[in-house]
């Protein structure tokens, strides 16, 4: 076995109606929770707000847009600050999860943001934080990670264990009756973390993989379910574990090629995260499929067991059709024009994609600038 470094994630509240014991979890003293305007309109906050709220003050920053803003993260920072909170909550998506890891190391740590983009260059020490998804899809309450849209539509990430959270919430009964195009969508995101840190180029080890394994087990059997049965607590209890599970597998064998391309179509066009990780899925792993043949060919048994006596490279190709079939069942529209965007962007996006360099040296295989305008062209 070659050497390799493992990072565990947070501590584990798991099933419905952890808002109490999530509670009584945090430090006394002021709480910042962070989220977003429709969860609170909705009434998906209530629970924990008050279960928080009980006995401390309670701040409620709901001003989190998808693809969070730097002003959107100051803001939320500055928000804490006033308060001199003592803890932080992310409840929401990845978004309001991302913004909450960042405020609460800026706001324990002093540090400048600025300064502290990249890997492992954060160090300092964060406020206690405790995170709460609200759907299945981006394990960011699993990770290390925050990506912060920044000037111009570059989205730009701090990764380091200082914001690995203290505790994170897995309650599926927040994800009961999300829309079946959320489902969708975040269901492909968490596929695909699954997918690239199995194949992930530089930090692949035996831990992620058995993680990524499971990940994908439980994410490909139960989304189908999950869109079509809203309220069915089983599946989406599946899906939110999968989630998590993979998002600890990516957190330690970092996502490649298909988040790099990915990211611009959300930064330039606001595309949800999820549905632009499907967007660009198919095209990517045929890409790769070659340097990734034998771990495509793994994963594939997971999906369709029965392919098992097959050589590597149909069990490969079998793989990439099952992705694209279950991303084509979930009902997203899969093709860039069907999102408003024009073929002569692929130049510009490719472009855009090769500033994700901490993603594509990941990939199993280079990811050119030439090769991401063909990506896109044939995405269109």
């Amino acid at each position: 076995m070659r050497p390799f470094t493992f990072h565990p994630g947070p501590r584990l509240l798991a099933g419905p109606d952890q808002a109490e014991a999530l509670a009584e979890k945090l430090p006394p003293g002021p709480c910042l929770l962070v989220t977003d305007a429709d969860l609170v309109q909705l009434g998906i906050t209530d629970a924990y707000r008050d279960a928080i709220g009980k006995d401390r003050e309670i701040v409620v920053f709901d001003a989190v847009e998808a693809d969070p803003s730097k002003e959107t993260l100051l803001a939320a920072t500055e928000a804490g600050r006033s308060a001199q909170v003592a803890s932080v909550v992310g409840l929401g998506g990845g978004s309001p999860m991302d913004v909450a890891k960042l405020a609460a190391y800026l706001l324990g740590s002093g540090d400048e943001l600025d300064e502290i983009w990249g890997v492992n260059i954060a160090r300092g020490r964060r406020l206690p934080l405790a995170l709460v998804p609200t759907t299945a899809g981006t394990g960011s309450e699993a990770t290390p990670i925050s990506v912060i849209t920044c000037e111009g539509g570059v989205k730009l990430a701090v990764n380091s264990p200082p914001l690995i959270a203290d505790w994170a919430v897995l309650d599926a009964s927040l994800t009961l009756g999300l829309p079946k195009h959320v489902t969708a969508a975040t269901g492909i995101d968490a596929i695909v973390h699954a997918v690239e840190a199995y194949t992930s180029a530089r930090l692949k080890n035996p831990l992620s993989d058995a993680l990524a394994r499971e990940a994908l087990r439980l994410l490909a059997s139960n989304l189908q379910t999950a869109i079509e049965e809203p309220r069915n607590l089983e599946a989406r209890s599946a899906m939110l574990l999968g989630a998590h599970l993979a998002g600890l597998a990516f957190a330690n064998a970092p996502v490649a090629g298909v988040h790099a391309l990915a990211y611009p179509l959300g930064g330039l066009h606001h595309l949800p995260h999820g549905l632009t990780n499907a967007l660009m899925l198919r095209h990517v792993l045929a890409h790769n499929v070659e340097a990734a043949r034998d771990h495509y060919a793994e994963l594939a048994e997971i999906i369709e067991p029965d392919c098992a006596g097959q050589g590597s490279q149909a069990r490969a190709a079998l793989l990439i059709e099952r992705l694209d079939e279950l991303a084509r069942n979930s009902g997203l529209a899969l093709r860039l024009r069907d999102h408003g965007i024009a073929f002569e962007e692929a130049p510009r996006l490719a472009e855009e994609a090769m500033k994700q360099g901490r993603l594509l040296v990941n990939n199993p295989c280079e990811i050119s600038q030439s090769d991401a305008q063909r990506l896109y062209e044939a995405a269109w």
